[in-house]
């Protein structure tokens, strides 16, 4: 990841008026201060959504209206018997209501969209997605959808943050600063990670990685945090009673050798995940009916699903987010190598269908219970086929939850923390940083997408893979400047200033006017038949779409400047810049040089 400190370099002399967007910038200061409040606001928006999966869960359940819900206990038999099939069925058609009335970026799990937000629309997320996401969510997730609640609440903070910052008028890299913050800080208050708030955040979301924009978003994170543990307390996602346990000695090899086997499960598993998903996606669509049509289909395989699953092993496994299950396996409760499998396969089929049938939620929570399942596999596999080696599903249940986030979602070091976070337990962070980074390595192997990405790949909005500051935007401008120009009087003859650059072989003309450099001309802006301009001069065809730039900037800094001043050319100078001369003057920067170093960089 490349670390930029964006330059904050006054007007200089060249610029042109700022636009209206940029006397808005709000210092860091100020910036970190409205982050504050969208905290405290997104902690306040995940406290909201936690309640109300837990009046919709209890309504339609159970038939009363309770705020009492622990989603790591298993909740009792429905009195509803067998009809429980329909309540997945129901709730859908509400979802499907509200998604096509009156916001449909909230159907799905919710991260694609905020981050086709950023790249394709300025960081623009509509107010209402936070109201209507958080309806549809909650009534998905409590009528036993197979879908998380992770990616509804990055929606609603994201959506807090982007509508403040277009309140306040501020310009895109502000705005999606702010999205950015709403978004980790309701992760942060939903699973009491603040650390992996931050890094989601930095992961996923943010193009680049600055003071000024790292900044807003642990002010962001921290706040709701505090807030966050104020309404649910301090405890962590999940009671992991063996970490209590202190470790004696390091790991051993052969247990070191399982874990890197099941990261390569794990890279496995989340390219089955992923295609598995993206296949549902773009099958539902295409079914015949509408789109009440196409999840009364999938929710009927969902209710189906986990009333069997209720019958055979007593627990509707699949329906919700599944914590009751993982913290099932974490409590040290004897599952057999065949159960964990059966409910392996069963997730990833029921979350697939469940979005791909218009279900509005998230897949992380789902991957968490996938990865819990193929660890818990894994090692009651090898316990048994080393019982003297200390083998134990637990651990292998905690690493493969980090594993298959890892895998699935790409954002490697956010699985790595908010495993920690969410279980502290410090005894498998070895083996979850090996798994991880195995799985994916694998995944990327096998797909190059990951579980956000492919879908907006499918729908033709691709975002960039790597998405931080690139390698070849830290380079010195001076080493990709054109330095083949010529300088010229504002004053002088077109045709004379073609033949002065024919001569010189340069292909850009600076414009001087007497100590001020008055501005430029592209070699191939001026055509061929040049007896058309007898009698102009260099004052009737230059442009005036440039910036000043000192040749000590970083290219992104140029580029920054440029972008946000909405110019085309950066004419490059000694010094500091600030009373450019033309005798300053050591290269120009346009489209042409900007395309060149890309192309270079990544195909060269």
């Amino acid at each position: 990841m490349s670390v930029v400190e964006p330059s904050d370099t006054p007007s200089l002399s060249g610029d042109g008026p700022p636009d209206a967007r940029e006397e808005r910038v709000f210092s860091v200061p100020m910036l970190c201060l409205v982050a504050f409040f969208i905290g405290i606001v997104a902690a306040i928006g995940a406290v909201f959504f936690r309640y109300l999966i837990s009046v919709v869960h209890n309504l339609f359940y159970y038939g009363k209206f309770s705020t009492v819900y622990d989603a790591n206990q298993f909740a009792d038999a429905s009195p509803l018997g067998a009809l429980v099939i329909l309540v997945p069925v129901v709730g859908g058609l509400i979802v499907v209501f509200l998604v096509k009335t009156f916001a449909p970026e909230a159907k799905g799990h919710g991260v694609p969209e905020v981050m086709f937000a950023v790249y394709h629309k300025k960081g623009d997320v509509r107010g209402v997605v936070a109201l209507v996401k958080s309806f549809a969510s909650a009534i998905s997730i409590g009528t036993g959808a197979s879908v998380g609640r992770e990616g509804p609440i990055i929606q609603i903070g994201a959506s807090f943050g982007s509508t403040i910052a277009r309140a306040l008028h501020l310009p895109r890299w502000q705005k999606i600063t702010l999205l950015s913050a709403g978004a980790g800080a309701g992760i942060a208050a939903t699973f009491n990670t603040p650390l992996g708030g931050v890094l989601f955040a930095v992961e996923m979301l943010l193009p680049e990685v600055s003071n000024r924009t790292f900044l807003p978003v642990v002010v962001a994170t921290a706040t709701a945090t505090y807030v966050g543990r104020i309404a649910f307390g301090l405890d962590p996602a999940f009671i992991v009673p063996i970490s209590a346990e202190e470790a004696i000695e390091a790991i051993a090899p052969i247990q070191l050798g399982a874990y890197a086997l099941l990261g390569v499960l794990a890279g496995i598993a989340s390219w089955a995940f992923i295609r598995t998903l993206a296949w549902c996606e773009d099958l539902f669509p295409k079914l015949p009916g509408s789109d009440y049509t196409q999840n009364i289909i999938g929710m009927l395989i969902i209710g189906t699903l986990s009333y069997v699953l209720m019958l055979t092993t007593g627990h509707y496994h699949t329906a919700g987010v599944g914590y009751a299950t993982i913290q099932d396996i974490l409590n040290s409760t004897p599952y057999t190598f065949i159960l964990l499998a059966v409910l392996f396969i069963a997730k990833i089929i029921a979350t697939s269908i469940s979005l791909g049938a218009g279900a509005s939620g998230g897949v992380f929570s789902p991957s968490l219970f996938i990865g819990a399942t193929l660890g818990g596999m894994v090692g009651v596999l090898c316990s048994y086929l080393f019982p003297d080696s200390g083998f134990t599903a637990v651990e292998f249940a905690l690493v493969g939850m980090g594993a298959l986030v890892g895998g699935a979602t790409g954002a490697s070091m956010t699985a790595i923390v908010m495993i920690f976070e969410m279980t502290r337990d410090y005894n498998v962070i070895v083996p979850l940083v090996l798994a991880v980074a195995i799985a994916v390595g694998v995944r990327r192997w096998l797909i190059k997408d990951n579980i956000y990405t492919v879908k907006l790949r499918h729908r033709g909005k691709p975002i960039p893979l790597n998405r931080h500051t690139n390698m070849y935007l830290v380079q010195p401008i001076k080493e990709v400047m054109a330095k083949n120009f010529v300088i010229l009087p504002l004053d002088t003859p077109v045709q004379e200033a073609i033949s002065a650059v024919s001569a010189d072989g340069g292909s850009h003309i600076i414009a001087s006017d007497g100590p001020r450099i008055a501005g430029f001309v592209r070699l191939g802006t001026i055509p061929y038949q040049a007896d058309r301009f007898a009698g102009q001069t260099l004052r009737a065809i230059l442009s005036s779409d440039f910036v000043i730039a000192p040749a000590t900037n970083i290219m992104n800094s140029v580029i920054t400047r440029m972008n946000n001043r909405n110019r085309s050319c950066a004419i490059i100078v000694s010094g500091d810049g600030r009373i450019p001369r033309p005798d300053d003057v050591v290269g120009v920067v346009d489209s042409k040089e900007i395309a060149g170093v890309v192309v270079s960089n990544h195909y060269g």
